[in-house]
């Protein structure tokens, strides 16, 4: 399974200025790939493909001006949207009850204020400084401790908030085999809103109890 640990960024912190900067880049690179997506809908030529706009783009300096491997993450998600809006569309067309009007394109992000996330690979991040136990982006100075084990980590994001940054360090982990149950006691839990929970068991004596969720509702 994949486990998360975080670092927050505050404005305060040594590192938020450098990470701005690059969450900004990363705006640039969605908005400029957006632009040629949303010219080519209303020009009618239908949806384009990540692997042609990655060919379209990897001229343009706003691709350029970060590494490679992250400006191509970034293309990936606003492929993703875009993607996800071709299948609204179909589905509205199609006559799918469940929109109240046509879906809309995904949106540029604002050009001074606007900013997006990063996302480095395990390429991108140095395996040198990792052996030490340290986060280290490629072309970057960004350097943060972690406790994940090298071999665990598939990826790290930098994901802008309202009023800070999260560097969310995304690794694998197996999952711990559970431990044999014995006997034949039983217990359940049924989790609702108007009824928060109700609980109730096979055990002689047992009281069911009802969470009433209205007040917390």
């Amino acid at each position: 399974m994949q486990l998360v640990e975080r670092h927050i960024i505050k404005s305060t912190h040594p590192l938020f200025s450098e990470i701005d900067d690059l969450s900004f880049k990363s705006k640039n690179i969605y908005n400029a790939a957006s632009y040629i997506l949303r010219k080519n809908y209303f020009y009618g030529w239908g949806d384009l493909n990540y692997n042609a706009l990655q060919k379209l783009m990897q001229a343009q300096p706003q691709y350029k001006a970060l590494p490679a491997k992250v400006s191509k993450q970034i293309l990936m998600l606003i492929d993703k949207n875009w993607q996800s809006f071709w299948s609204a569309i179909s589905a509205y067309v199609a006559g799918n009850q469940k929109f109240l009007g046509r879906p809309k394109m995904p949106k540029y992000k604002d050009k001074k204020t606007g900013r997006n996330m990063l996302i480095y690979t395990a390429q991108a991040i140095s395996k040198v400084q990792l052996r030490r136990g340290i986060i280290s982006l490629s072309m970057t100075n960004i350097r943060v401790k972690t406790k994940v084990q090298t071999a665990a980590i598939r990826q790290v994001r930098i994901v802008p908030k309202c009023n800070c940054y999260t560097i969310e360090v995304v690794y694998e982990q197996q999952e711990s085999t559970p431990s044999t149950v014995e006997g034949d006691a039983v217990a359940a839990i049924d989790l609702g809103v108007n009824n928060l929970a109700t609980l109730t068991s096979n055990q002689l004596g047992f009281a069911p109890l009802l969470i009433n969720g209205r007040p917390l509702k």
